[in-house]
């Protein structure tokens, strides 16, 4: 009896209430507290949609869209879809084509039974982490306006680098509002990018974001690694991240260079610019040793079986 109360469980967050919904959006409750949201849910499937349209595009930005809900202070994010635009390695923006194209989209999604909103948009961040520009925090600003609406980061380099999917959600603060007590988080964020990294980190907040599955997603799942294992074994890190592990060497480098420059103009007395860099230069060891483990454990396993 245990495993059907399971089942239950698993795809009870698929059951969709418009009539909760529209409750909620009738209360406006974010407009009260501008850090109303705090969680979000995103499924396998939105999840996988998203790395994959991420990692199409290489170095350059892309963007896209999230359909879920809403209910009390999470977003639980169903789906995601592309949009057709063109990005630079630096942004990426929709224009009118995009637009159309969202609003087809999502017409022809209610029209076959899905009942899903449009509750946010999902853009990459190649090899510099997920946070939010300036463009980013405007972008999202406007956007809040048909609250309630989301940012969601994707880095696909950081991605394949570490292992582990780099995402980030975000939400941003009304204009003139001063978070409480703001304190920057820390990122390993590439010399070109430093000065836009904290330019505006006091003007959005993060969400803990956790994922979900469900039973039939799971199924899924293991149909696409029967049918990609292979490629995944032989795949590696350090190949496909070679320009990338290149540039986290360049920029250590550069951040050494200009520490007299840094420690001379602060006004910390109790900064210590080289923790910073420690910081960066033992992330980029750790990736490049996990790359390197991963190499020796293939080749123990397909060239000395016995």
């Amino acid at each position: 009896m245990a495993a059907p109360g399971k089942q239950v469980d698993l795809d009870a967050v698929y059951v969709h209430d418009r009539a909760e919904m529209q409750r909620i959006r009738a209360l406006h409750p974010w407009r009260q507290d501008p850090h109303h949201f705090k969680y979000v849910k995103v499924s396998a499937l939105a999840l996988l949609k998203m790395v994959m349209h991420a990692c199409s595009g290489g170095r350059l930005e892309v963007m896209g869209i999230l359909q879920g809900r809403v209910t009390a202070n999470t977003f639980i994010i169903m789906d995601s879809f592309a949009l057709p635009v063109e990005g630079t390695e630096t942004r990426v923006n929709a224009g009118d084509q995009a637009n159309a194209y969202m609003a087809q989209y999502h017409e022809m999604s209610h029209s076959l039974g899905r009942p899903e909103d449009v509750v946010g948009w999902y853009h990459s961040h190649p090899g510099y982490g997920c946070w939010m520009s300036g463009i980013d925090v405007r972008t999202q600003t406007l956007n809040q306006m048909l609250d309630p609406y989301l940012a969601i980061v994707v880095d696909p380099v950081r991605t394949i680098s570490s292992g582990r999917v780099e995402i980030g959600a975000f939400r941003c603060y009304p204009e003139g509002y001063k978070p409480p007590e703001f304190v920057q988080e820390y990122q390993s964020v590439p010399t070109h990018k430093m000065e836009d990294f904290g330019a505006h980190a006091d003007r959005y907040y993060k969400l803990e974001t956790t994922f979900f599955k469900s039973s039939t997603d799971n199924r899924m799942l293991d149909l696409l690694w029967n049918k990609y294992w292979v490629n995944t074994l032989s795949s590696s890190p350090l190949m496909a991240n070679r320009d990338y592990f290149s540039q986290q060497v360049e920029d250590v480098a550069a951040k050494l260079d200009g520490i007299d420059l840094q420690a001379r103009f602060t006004s910390k007395r109790e900064y210590n610019p080289f923790k910073d860099v420690k910081k960066d230069g033992s992330k980029s060891a750790m990736e490049h040793l996990s790359g390197l483990m991963n190499q020796v454990m293939k080749h123990s396993l397909f060239n000395f079986a016995s």
